[in-house]
């Protein structure tokens, strides 16, 4: 069977109501039509994530985007320099057929449009929004290969569309614009920088603190979590933890970055974490300090989560 074949035949599983993990240049994320109550509903399900945690609707082109929320100015400059990519907007709901499950029952939706060659193909031949967070159980390691999905989700999803490893490897930024000064929920491959830089304003960083109502994915406190515990800042390896460094360090089991490229070390984070959580050999997982700077935002925001237990 061809890739298109198969893209077809995950689209007809998309409007049938059931699940299917793809590609994106983030993350595989784990879709289904986000008009269809049972199937978000669904997608909770095989995860065991917390319902009041919203995802994301992902759609093929920005005319899809306009049909699902209202945009406004800051989201068309945005869309114009970003889109396709890994950039998610929050914005006033407009479709009303949208599940509130995707929502989490708030009357904003989180809408991006993928880079990703056959994510794009897959939710054009959908022809529904699909609602999508990452394929893994929640709280997990996000998934960046066919093989993460199939280990975690194989007996949950009626297909895998197997696009390659993930370009990017970290969740996709996500912006609130629905206020005056947008506000950065989670850092992502489009950083802090590049946003203010477009719109020509200062964007807010939201806290640390989890809102008791996430607006967005990725805003609780303890996410993206291995089975082992995380210990961040480290200059060195405890005994027993199994050393994940960066840059020009010594005595490192996997090394995100030996030439400090923080792009490289995104794209290696989720992995490297998990090929750590599956050895034997350790009890902890000491990582390597990284520079809070660019994509670094991002990758310091997961390693935090991933530290929280």
């Amino acid at each position: 069977m061809s890739v298109d074949d198969d893209i077809q035949k995950a689209a007809s599983l998309i409007k049938e109501g059931g699940l299917v993990a793809f590609p994106t240049e983030t993350v595989y994320g784990l879709g289904a039509n986000a008009y269809d109550d049972k199937a978000v509903a669904a997608i909770f399900e095989a995860k065991g994530r917390p319902q009041f945690n919203p995802l994301i609707v992902h759609v093929a082109t920005v005319e899809a985007a306009r049909e699902v929320v209202h945009f406004n100015a800051m989201a068309e400059v945005l869309a114009k320099q970003f889109w396709p990519g890994p950039l998610t907007f929050v914005l006033p709901r407009k479709d009303k057929r949208v599940s509130y499950l995707v929502s989490a029952g708030l009357e904003t939706l989180a809408v991006r449009m993928p880079s990703h060659l056959i994510a794009n193909k897959f939710l054009a031949a959908c022809e529904v929004p699909v609602a999508a967070p990452s394929a893994n159980i929640s709280g997990r390691v996000s998934p960046t290969r066919y093989e993460h999905v199939a280990e975690a989700l194989a007996d949950k999803v009626g297909m895998i569309l197997d696009g390659g490893a993930s370009e990017v490897g970290l969740e996709s930024t996500v912006v609130d614009l629905t206020t005056e000064v947008p506000v950065l929920l989670r850092a992502g491959g489009v950083t802090l920088e590049d946003l203010e830089k477009v719109l020509g304003q200062k964007v807010i960083v939201s806290g640390e603190s989890a809102p008791a109502a996430p607006r967005s994915p990725g805003q609780l406190l303890s996410h993206y979590a291995p089975s082992l515990p995380v210990r961040i800042n480290a200059e060195y390896a405890r005994e027993g933890e199994a050393f994940l460094g960066f840059g020009k360090c010594e005595g490192a089991t996997l090394n995100l970055s030996k030439s400090g490229d923080l792009k490289e070390a995104a794209a290696n984070l989720f992995a490297f974490l998990r090929l750590l959580d599956k050895a034997e050999d350790f009890s902890g997982i000491a990582v390597a300090p990284i520079p809070s700077v660019g994509i670094g935002l991002a990758i310091n925001d997961r390693l935090r989560r991933a530290a929280r237990r």
